[in-house]
């Protein structure tokens, strides 16, 4: 079904091959994940699969890629598209329309279906994916796991032969991740092929036949998922990956918590008369790094973006040592990095952007901080970069280092690790944990690795109220049980 054959590949602007000599077969039926390192090649494999190299990246190719014996070169895209559906890392940058049923329907009245096939294949697709109530909303109200399943359920009514999946569990929880899971089954089911580039590989222990291994744009593992089981965690750290099953048992360096609080009141919010917030009181220690759990929808993301005095139209209360603070007040003493961090990339070069929110006059005497900051998250090779030509993680991780020289005292992460392998996941956690004491963090994520290496408090939310706020340390099994134990 794929073969590729001594494919070497280079981004136009780019000196080093993102790929490099690289040999592939998958038939049809398989079910395939791709793993390495960030960086190592796995986008540029799924891209060059699905047709986006060489007809929309540009860049130097050498080999050949075919698709059901048909070289991709001498395709169309709008050809390749019929054949092969893509799960983006990040599902906006697929959206075309504003709405979620015409989303699901897109696909398939671009390749001119008529309408009553259309129609029938919508409503299977809604019914395996289990997503009637996603349907006729708007899409840029939904939580980032509810647009990843849009995003899978409009591939899905295309019916292409091969599947495509890019990170495509980065934001979602474990009801999501087992909902998509039943879907690939039944995929394989139909005996098609499926392509999964993830770093997050306990979730495709029992659902992927074979693991291929990436480092520097080569290949080195290709083995069955049996055997891959078999290796050590030491073998699989040695190759950049995250554990099969995530470690409860480990708690980060203790932190100094202040007495302080900051107290929050009358959290209430709602979209268009529907609640979706309701937290009468709650009370955060400050110097806390606090992990905000819970399911897709359960109104994290909204929880954050009213404590940061981001949600138009909030009346809630956010006070500290005894000062009341305002929505702008509240948006001068905080820094949000968001979900999709593409929002807040503003510079020409990493460094500039990592340095933004130093003040001019300082900037000079700060260049030492930033440089040892970049070289902490892995950036000191593409300080000179356009932020917007890196990888999604490493994206991440410039949002996170301008986060940290930015000066806040409250500082908020929204899925900070999605996309990132285990050795940058655990230097990120190595340099939030290191951040002054006096600084409170809030950390919105479904990566319980990242929770265990650097978390102090959970707050777990759900349908928009606190369902439990306790120390990490008291509440492990509480924790784990949010992202392994299905509602």
């Amino acid at each position: 079904m794929i073969d590729i054959e001594h494919l070497t590949f280079t981004y136009s602007a780019m000196e080093e091959a993102a790929l490099k000599d690289i040999s592939l077969h998958i038939p049809a039926g398989q079910c395939v994940l791709l793993c390495g390192e960030s960086g190592c090649g796995k986008t540029t494999l799924t891209q060059l699969i699905n047709g986006l190299i060489p007809h929309y990246y540009e860049g130097k190719i050498a080999g050949d890629v075919f698709i059901d014996h048909q070289n991709m070169c001498d395709m169309e895209l709008s050809d390749i598209s019929k054949k092969v559906g893509s799960v983006f890392q990040n599902p906006k940058s697929q959206f075309f329309c504003v709405d979620t049923t015409s989303e699901v329907a897109f696909g398939c009245e671009n390749m001119g279906l008529p309408e009553p096939l259309i129609l029938q294949r919508m409503q299977e697709t809604i019914d395996r994916f289990n997503i009637t109530p996603l349907m006729n909303r708007d899409i840029f109200r939904l939580s980032g796991g509810e647009k990843q399943k849009i995003a899978c359920a409009s591939v899905d009514t295309m019916h292409p032969e091969i599947y495509v999946l890019d990170e495509p569990t980065s934001n979602l929880d474990i009801d999501s991740i087992e909902d998509l899971k039943q879907i690939i089954r039944l995929w394989k089911e139909q005996k098609k092929t499926v392509v999964i580039a993830e770093h997050r590989l306990y979730w495709l222990r029992t659902l992927c036949d074979r693991v291929v291994c990436l480092k520097n744009g080569q290949i080195i593992l290709d083995t069955s998922m049996k055997k891959f089981s078999l290796l050590t965690e030491e073998q699989r750290n040695q190759m950049g990956l995250r554990r099969l099953e995530p470690q409860r048992n480990t708690f980060p360096k203790k932190r100094l918590i202040s007495t302080s609080k900051i107290e929050l009141k009358n959290y209430f919010y709602a979209y268009k008369k529907e609640p979706v917030l309701h937290i009468p009181t709650l009370s955060l220690p400050v110097g806390a790094i606090i992990a905000v759990i819970g399911h897709n929808g359960a109104g994290k993301s909204t929880f954050t973006h009213c404590l940061c005095g981001l949600q138009k139209s909030f009346k809630g209360k956010t006070q500290k040592g005894g000062v009341i603070y305002n929505a702008s007040q509240m948006r001068r003493i905080s820094y949000l990095v968001m979900q999709d961090v593409n929002h807040q990339l503003f510079c020409d070069t990493v460094f500039e952007e990592v340095g933004l929110g130093i003040a001019d006059n300082e900037l000079e005497s700060k260049k030492g901080v930033i440089d040892e900051l970049l070289v902490k998250l892995d950036l000191s090779n593409v300080k000179e970069r356009h932020p917007m030509s890196l990888s999604g993680g490493q994206k991440q991780r410039v949002a996170i280092a301008a986060a940290i020289l930015g000066g806040k005292e409250l500082l908020v992460f929204d899925e900070p690790t999605s996309g990132l392998d285990r050795k940058r996941m655990e230097e990120t956690a190595d340099v939030i944990r290191s951040i002054g004491e006096n600084k409170t963090i809030l950390i919105v994520t479904h990566d319980p690795d990242l929770i265990v290496q650097c978390c102090t408090h959970v707050l777990h939310l759900e349908k928009g109220e606190i369902k439990q706020f306790y120390p990490l340390e008291s509440g492990m099994e509480a924790a784990f049980s949010t992202f392994f134990e299905r509602d």
